[in-house]
């Protein structure tokens, strides 16, 4: 693999020749030194991006189309080789790494399909002599700001939309996590991309974020990332009047009722709330159990999450490697401990494991959490499960509902009329109603109220980067 930008399809260093050092997070050594760019880079991505853009925009969808299919068949065939590059770089074990090179493989699937039903519409005129018709067209070039937790998927769910829409991109990855996109960029380009229809560039976030949003070239900016970096970004796109579509995180409630078998709740519940250690923007986080059966879910998890093995992701026996970085880990400490100094109750795990290396965390388990706890409310993006009690569907709902994040919300019950009535009462972008990883290639991906706006994956993942043409005309 080559770990460099990619300009113009061209690899190339930083102009300055300045670069960062990307860190294992499970024994905190050097992997690897790559380029750090900064505006000059970026403008010159820019302006490949816009040069490539009328004869990728002018390919048929059926040929660019063929093109996202040799990538998803490229992916599937070298997942093996390209999970130990994300393992060693963000942490997660390589069963989960090999499964993200999967989904983004299923991306790339969907789009080559639905890029080929990016239908206009004929709209029947008032008046005689007249045809009137809706086109959607690409909006252009597309600039994409991506997180660390899913190095590879959240680029290709972007990427392949906006590929099979007509677009081309100017991507810019985690500094934390670049490898992983370097390598997919790696199998794009040997899968036949032409060159400037992908541009991938790495540096100072703040630097190469400004200039995107300055350059009116770049017609639409895709972020996946926190809240203080999306209100940055919606100020600085407001200058330009640029397109936005922004996934800011959630803190995910799961409302388990007493119905529901509490052994497979608790299988299903650890599974979900400790993959890639919790670090996933649709995490299953406040758990709200009915309170007949809170003791039974409780003792369920407990046996559950205390099968977990923490360590080194590439050793094959462990289910949960380490956190990304130092600050992350610093910061689920300091959630735990504000619940535990306001009496939530430690029902398993809780502090670092005895390892020596690493930003290493033990799976935890709260119960008695409130409202007035941070983790009670906000997004702990970390290893921490937080378990408390309802008596009534509406109090249920109205605890779920008290946050500022609209990502995803979860129901377990086998009543189909609860499941109705709380996946209709939930304030969130994606429900699950069983099913605790609910996100897929062809379903929309996306939140409310303060987790952002736009949607990515499924049809709507594809118009999210076009434009409709409106085009009316009057006949002799």
């Amino acid at each position: 693999m080559i770990n460099k930008m990619l300009i113009d399809g061209q690899w190339q260093d930083a102009a300055d020749g300045a670069t960062w050092q990307v860190l294992n997070p499970a024994s905190e050594a050097p992997i690897a030194d790559v380029p750090f760019g900064g505006a000059e880079e970026t403008t010159r991505a820019i302006t490949a991006a816009h040069e490539a853009l009328p004869r990728w925009q002018g390919m048929t969808a059926y040929e660019r189309c063929g093109i996202l299919r040799d990538i998803a068949d490229a992916l599937r065939a070298r997942a093996a080789e390209l999970a130990p590059i994300m393992t060693a770089e963000c942490g997660k074990p390589l069963g989960e790494a090999a499964g993200e090179w999967g989904a983004c493989a299923d991306l790339f699937d969907w789009f080559a399909e639905e890029g080929k039903r990016a239908y206009g519409r004929t709209i029947p005129a008032r008046k005689l002599g007249k045809r009137l018709l809706a086109i959607p067209q690409p909006v252009g070039v597309v600039a994409t700001i991506t997180a660390w937790n899913f190095p590879a998927y959240l680029l290709a769910r972007k990427w392949a939309g906006a590929l099979a829409a007509g677009c081309t991109v100017v991507g810019r990855p985690s500094e934390l996590t670049p490898l992983s996109a370097m390598a997919l960029v790696n199998v794009m380009v040997e899968a036949g991309l032409p060159k400037g229809v992908v541009n991938l560039i790495n540096g100072e976030p703040q630097i190469m974020g400004e200039t995107i949003l300055r350059d009116p070239r770049v017609r639409k900016l895709s972020f996946t990332g926190s809240q203080r970096v999306g209100q940055i970004l919606m100020r600085g796109a407001a200058a330009g009047i640029k397109k936005l579509s922004l996934e800011l995180g959630g803190s995910a409630p799961v409302l388990v009722f007493a119905d529901t078998d509490m052994n497979w709740a608790a299988q299903q519940g650890v599974m979900a709330k400790f993959r890639n250690n919790g670090q996933v923007c649709i995490s299953p986080t406040r758990f709200y159990v009915e309170q007949p059966a809170l003791e039974e879910f409780l003792d369920a998890v407990k046996t559950e999450t205390e099968k977990l093995v923490v360590g080194d992701g590439l050793l094959e026996h462990v289910t949960n490697g380490p956190m990304v970085s130092g600050t992350g880990r610093d910061k689920v400490e300091q959630f735990v401990d504000d619940a535990l100094s306001k009496r939530a109750a430690l029902v398993a795990g809780g502090g670092r494991p005895a390892i020596e290396k690493g930003y290493f965390y033990k799976p935890t388990v709260l119960t008695d959490v409130t409202t007035d706890m941070q983790i009670g409310c906000d997004e702990v993006f970390g290893p921490v499960m937080a378990v408390s009690a309802f008596s009534t569907i509406d109090e249920a709902l109205q605890l779920a509902n008290d946050t500022p994040y609209g990502l995803a919300g979860y129901v377990m019950t086998k009543d189909l009329s609860t499941a109705t009535r709380v996946y209709e009462g939930l304030d969130f972008g994606i429900i699950g109603v069983n099913d605790l990883v609910p996100a897929t290639a062809e379903a929309p991906f996306g939140g409310v109220k303060t987790s952002g706006f736009g949607r990515e994956a499924g049809q709507e993942g594809l118009y999210e980067y076009m434009d409709p043409k409106f085009v009316s005309i009057a006949l002799d």
